[in-house]
């Protein structure tokens, strides 16, 4: 019987989670082109929440969070779910796939820092100037297609603050105690609740007109649904469960993997000054994951 070693195993799941995790912004802007960046969210979260909560209790028959654990995991969705990718979504509008994929790529250096303040750490200076270098390679891969109107810097400054909440979100999860709650469980509520939260203005800012269930928005909101929200965070979860420290360097792909996605479907281009921002995001990245421990946020 055919079987994979641990070691093939290890590199094909980095692989995967990055490529996903980095198509994460193109499927967003094809989804975009049919329907209103809140609509795709609420679809996105009912879908992936649906899947994760039907195999989370139906058929891993997990029980249900306790009294305590649903208000920790209210505020969990808010921070990850409702601000983080809700801020995302609206963002993603003014700001191309390229330099939404690296973006998200920084989210380690925003845990790092924010770590300081909300868990008290010591501030070293490979974390101070990996957030320079990670913010600064945003900024530069994003100056020409602010120039020619290709982007707007709202939408950039949007989508930072979303990073912000998504480190937040991350922090605030690590530093509850959960009662061995199940991870599929976590998310799949977190996920409901978040977009229950998100609701409110879904509503509020819907026009049918500008919503057009067509094949780019079932086949990007789907993507998301699916490969991201549930396959992407699983591979993560898996690699981190394995090595937390190594499993952070699998987060250097996400970079190149996001501008060459953009690059191929979107027809996204990538200049010098995109190289210079990628190269400074992965320096970045490369330091903060030099200081990590496997007791760390990664």
């Amino acid at each position: 019987m055919f079987t994979i070693k641990q070691e093939y195993k290890w590199i094909i799941a980095g692989i995967v989670f990055a490529f996903l995790w980095a198509s994460a912004s193109t499927a967003t802007k094809i989804a975009l082109d049919s329907s209103q960046p809140l609509v795709i969210a609420q679809v996105r979260f009912a879908v992936a929440g649906i899947i994760m909560l039907i195999f989370a209790h139906l058929f891993l028959r997990q029980n249900l969070p306790a009294k305590k654990e649903w208000g920790q995991i209210l505020i969990y969705g808010l921070l990850n779910i409702t601000i983080y990718l809700g801020c995302y979504v609206i963002a993603m509008q003014e700001v191309t796939a390229g330099v939404g994929a690296l973006a998200i790529a920084t989210n380690p250096l925003f845990i790092s820092f924010s770590s300081l303040f909300f868990l008290k750490k010591k501030l070293k200076t490979e974390v101070f100037v990996a957030l320079l270098l990670g913010t600064a390679g945003v900024f530069i891969a994003s100056w020409p297609l602010l120039k020619d109107a290709s982007m707007t810097l709202s939408g950039l400054l949007l989508l930072l603050f979303s990073m912000i909440s998504y480190s937040a979100g991350a922090i605030y999860f690590s530093a509850k105690k959960w009662n061995n709650l199940s991870i599929v469980t976590i998310n799949g509520w977190q996920t409901m609740l978040g977009g229950l939260l998100l609701l409110p203005f879904t509503i509020f800012e819907y026009h049918s007109g500008k919503n057009h269930f067509d094949a780019k928005f079932w086949g990007g909101t789907l993507w998301l649904a699916v490969f991201v929200s549930i396959f992407a965070i699983q591979l993560w979860l898996w690699l981190l469960k394995r090595n937390a420290v190594k499993a952070g360097m699998w987060l250097f792909l996400c970079p190149g993997f996001g501008f060459a996605i953009a690059a191929i479907i979107l027809h996204d281009v990538i200049s010098v000054y995109t190289v210079v921002g990628v190269m400074l995001v992965m320096i970045g990245l490369f330091l903060s994951q030099r200081e990590a421990r496997q007791k760390d946020i990664v």
